[in-house]
């Protein structure tokens, strides 16, 4: 059989889900996928939604398919936030048929980040899903669309194989996370629960089994607006500005001293990003606001209302000791996706359980690791209540980029040994 798996160590019904692993039919799925332009927000992602849907039944799942509830989910006192403008979403959860709470939930989201600049691509098709040399590139192909296509294929592979289990399978597909998580926040409060949850975002081989937080900030700063041939009668938001951003450098710097030995050698594991900046509106003018945004990075097991009131007094200390900023302190606000940090138990089995599969697919033991960006994970394990890690196929450096791309040998292992932890913890015989 395909892989490096031997008899000795996988039984006999584990060999045959692994031998219904259709690998074509996973290349396809991805294929479809990105050429989905399924951006977060967009009539696409949830047109992609319902295909998702449509898969979920033809694996065999019973499928709940359903509209957000989106003024129900903003006032809910734990809403997570978003940043793209949303008019509707959807939901898709597929279960196996069975009782009891799955003892698996593999969830992936379906939206990506927009392209931005056409020139920057290669072939200025991001959506192409082109293949080359072994490797699938476009936008989602990393993040996390492939992700996606193997959930899938292990739902596949276990309808397919037909091994019986004694415990019960989940997919969850999700909309939102790119801007906040809304779409696994709505699947959790739906009552959508599981034994435990692999996340196929892109881990690089690694297990992923912590996340750093994120959270969005909007700095507004005033000025006093002049005409720019007498500027020195007026005040510039945009210098007025600067002791504020010396201050967050300052602040980043402070945070990251103690970091945790999950990040290994990440020397910035809660970067303080200043993303946009928009300041003055006439060029012959002196700008009187600048409003700037970015996002914070939130430590392992801090709470994020202790992080954004270490952010608000970075701000004014700064303000405290300039003399414009003083009488004009500037206005900090928390827009946009609101990402706490998230981790798996230490020593929770579920990373012996994974590593093993991972093991007797590729031949090594992956190792644990944590990741600087915030995701779905913190909502699983922390609204859920669901132990949850990140294995998936690709590389996160990748992903937002023009370059982004998937070995499709990777995609192809990471199903596989995916396919073997499900065989295990379902109980296939």
């Amino acid at each position: 059989m395909p892989g490096s798996e031997t008899a000795a160590e996988t039984t006999a019904a584990e060999r045959r889900v692994l031998d219904a692993l259709d690998e074509a039919a996973l290349v396809e799925t991805l294929v479809e996928l990105v050429r989905v332009p399924s951006v977060t927000g967009t009539d696409a992602e949830s047109d992609l939604q319902h295909t998702v849907a449509r898969w979920f039944e033809e694996a065999g799942l019973e499928v709940d398919l359903w509209a957000l509830d989106l003024d129900d989910l903003r006032a809910d006192p734990d809403f997570p936030g978003t940043e793209a403008p949303r008019v509707e979403g959807h939901g898709v959860v597929g279960t196996a048929s069975g009782d009891g709470e799955p003892a698996l939930v593999l969830q992936g989201h379906v939206d990506v980040v927009p392209v931005g600049d056409l020139t920057n691509w290669h072939d200025a098709q991001p959506f192409s899903a082109r293949i080359t040399n072994g490797v699938l590139h476009g936008r989602g192909a990393c993040d996390m669309k492939a992700g996606v296509a193997v959930n899938l294929a292990v739902a596949r592979a276990l309808h397919d194989s037909g091994v019986r289990t004694e415990r019960r399978l989940a997919l969850h597909s999700v909309v939102s996370e790119e801007d906040g998580g809304l779409g696994a926040f709505a699947t959790l409060r739906r009552g959508h629960r599981g034994e435990v949850a692999v996340i196929t975002e892109p881990t690089s081989g690694r297990l992923v089994t912590a996340n750093a937080g994120a959270l969005t900030f909007r700095i507004e700063v005033a000025g006093r607006a002049a005409h720019g041939s007498t500027r020195q009668e007026g005040v510039s938001a945009l210098e007025a500005f600067w002791p504020v951003h010396l201050a967050l450098r300052e602040l980043e710097a402070r945070r990251n001293t103690d970091r945790h030995p999950l990040f290994g050698d990440n020397p910035l594991p809660y970067g303080i990003s200043v993303g946009t900046v928009r300041s003055g509106d006439w060029a012959s003018s002196v700008p009187d606001l600048l409003v700037a945004e970015g996002r914070m990075g939130v430590r392992l097991e801090e709470d994020a209302a202790v992080a954004r009131t270490s952010f608000e007094d970075a701000v004014a200390a700064a303000a405290a000791v300039d003399p414009w900023l003083r009488d004009h302190p500037p206005r900090v606000t928390w827009p946009g996706g609101q990402f706490a940090s998230g981790r798996l138990p230490a020593g929770h089995s579920l990373v012996g359980e994974v590593a093993d599969a991972v093991e007797v697919v590729t031949g090594a033991r992956p190792v644990e690791a944590a990741a600087p960006y915030g995701s779905d994970l913190r909502l699983y394990t922390g609204v859920g209540g669901i132990p949850t890690l990140h294995y998936g196929p690709g590389d996160v450096r990748l992903a937002h980029a023009p370059r982004e791309s998937v070995p499709i040998a990777e995609v192809v292992q990471v199903a596989r040994a995916l396919a073997l932890v499900a065989a295990r913890r379902l109980g296939a015989h």
